[in-house]
């Protein structure tokens, strides 16, 4: 232990950090033991606000009080994000303060009673967050105060630009440059990677940025990081794009409007996904990519994201509305989302999807496919390379012949190389349990089965769909296969299937 430095009015003044390696999923939080005389000096207890200095970084945080000794007074823990933001050297201390007030919390009680706020407020909010002034209860407030219709379309496009000012934004020399996005809620629906390679090979600039997953078993990023490396810093992107036309890369890695990744951790833990805010969320990452013609791809189903066609029509609307102010071009398609696409959710799994439809193997999933060329097509009418009808034989061309996939494979090599996906070792059939006709996939739970199988922390874990709406089936046919890294994850994944056996709803045979 380190004694406390001499002029230190009191031992919790400057306090030895210590690594707790714990993982609080982006939330800062430091623990003091209860018998820290910081504790009693300043005031602080549990779920205080604080901050953390070391050096000269800075770090707001929340505190937690420890019981028991494994803690010493002089000793401040911090858990991973809170070690990786203030990277303690040895022999640095750590100092503790209170935070200034916030003031532009009053802005959000006045949005949680009913008040309608100016864009200089919206951008003391999100400034104030991106600063990390807002605890999780201050964040979860806003969100609450956002949610359902309480958004007006000024608000929209206010919290759109001060969501684009609190990170990076790309700039590119050429005058259009593409993009498309799924507002989701489908499993195993990556289309990206092979529009990506369509629309490059033909020409259009296409510097497409992902996320991992949020709630689903795959995010795009995930999926291509089984195949290439996704995480490049700016410099590397934009030799990629410079040598492809494109690339398909991590968007966390370049700081693209980082209060939208700050936001939806607090929406995902209040299952809260409203209009106006997913509106916010997906034109700021566009904008902030440096994107100028977007496609969207909005799946609606009763299992997807986008439930009913009045919930697309007002999601639709306004998207279209804020991304003019910002005078971005966008197309929003209207797509089946009754059911999953491709056979595989999960981001191995998914990934043998892609290079099947990249590499025309006979047992590619057609429907991803035939989607994946909708979704091309429009692109490229968006990038003015083709119209109509031309614009899907164009990419249905490329695809066929073979171009797509060497531009897929340059892109991946770019990138730092192409690899092959893998197969998880532990595998278990999901079978019908009776004849009949399958009526009814529920995209949710069905996702909910390949989270609890391990996807997407675990890469070659989540499921393989056999069957699709309106097929046939035999009593003891695999409906969905689980697959898992480890026999305690396929064991969870198949006691939450055993306890939703409707997840594929068989009818009776006729």
């Amino acid at each position: 232990m380190i004694a406390p430095l001499p002029d230190s009015p009191f031992p919790g003044e400057r306090l030895l950090p210590r690594r707790i390696g714990i993982d609080t999923g982006g939330e800062h939080v430091v623990y003091l033991p209860q018998a820290s005389p910081a504790c009693h000096g300043e005031g602080f207890g549990p779920h205080s606000r604080l901050q953390v200095s070391i050096g000269d970084r800075h770090l707001m945080t929340t505190l937690a009080i420890v019981q028991g000794r494994w803690l010493a007074a002089d000793e401040i823990g911090l858990c991973e994000s809170a070690w990786l933001n203030l990277q303690p050297a040895e022999h640095e201390y750590a100092t503790l303060s209170h935070p200034s007030s916030v003031e532009s919390l009053s802005n959000v009680r006045a949005k949680l009673y009913g008040g309608t706020l100016a864009d200089a407020q919206l951008h003391a909010i999100v400034a104030d967050i991106a600063a990390q002034r807002y605890s999780n209860v201050e964040m979860a407030a806003f969100v609450t105060a956002c949610s359902g219709d309480h958004l007006t379309l000024d608000e929209v496009a206010a919290l759109t630009g001060a969501m684009v000012d609190t990170g990076a934004r790309l700039h590119w020399p050429n005058p259009v440059v593409t993009d498309k996005h799924c507002i989701g809620g489908l499993p195993g629906n990556r289309t990206t990677p092979i529009v990506v390679a369509i629309a490059t090979s033909l020409g259009l600039v296409m510097p497409k940025t992902s996320s991992r997953a949020i709630t689903s078993p795959a995010g795009t990023a995930d999926t291509m990081a089984v195949l290439a490396p996704v995480q490049l810093d700016i410099g590397r992107m934009r030799k990629v794009v410079e040598r492809t036309g494109g690339c398909l890369v991590w968007g966390g890695a370049i700081n693209l409007a980082p209060v939208d990744d700050m936001l939806i951790r607090i929406e995902r833990a209040l299952d809260i996904d409203s209009p106006g805010q997913l509106v916010a969320s997906i034109l700021s990452k566009k904008i902030a990519a440096g994107s100028t013609r977007v496609v969207i791809d909005m799946p609606v189903g009763p299992t997807a994201k986008v439930r009913g066609m009045e919930h697309a029509r007002t999601l639709e609307r306004m998207l279209l509305a804020v991304a003019a102010r910002f005078g971005l071009g966008l197309t929003v398609l209207g797509t089946d989302g009754l059911q999953p696409v491709g056979r595989g959710v999960g981001p191995a799994l998914e990934a043998h999807d892609v290079l099947a439809v990249l590499r025309n193997l006979p047992a590619q999933p057609l429907d991803l496919r035939e989607r994946s060329l909708a979704l091309a097509a429009a692109v490229l009418e968006a990038g003015g390379r083709a119209e109509g009808a031309q614009a899907l034989a164009v990419a249905r061309g490329c695809l066929d012949d073979g171009r797509a996939w060497r531009q897929f494979q340059a892109i991946c090599e770019a990138q730092g190389g192409l690899r092959a996906p893998g197969v998880a070792p532990y595998r278990h059939p999901v079978v019908a349990t009776r004849e009949g006709r399958v009526e009814a996939i529920d995209n949710r739970r069905l996702a909910q089965a390949a989270k609890l199988a391990g996807a997407p922390l675990s890469p070659l874990a989540g499921l393989a769909v056999g069957v699709r709406l309106g097929d046939a089936v035999a009593r003891g046919q695999p409906l969905f296969t689980l697959h898992a890294q480890s026999p305690g994850e396929l064991a969870y994944a198949l006691e939450y299937v055993a306890r939703h056996p409707g997840i594929v709803d068989v009818g009776a045979a006729p």
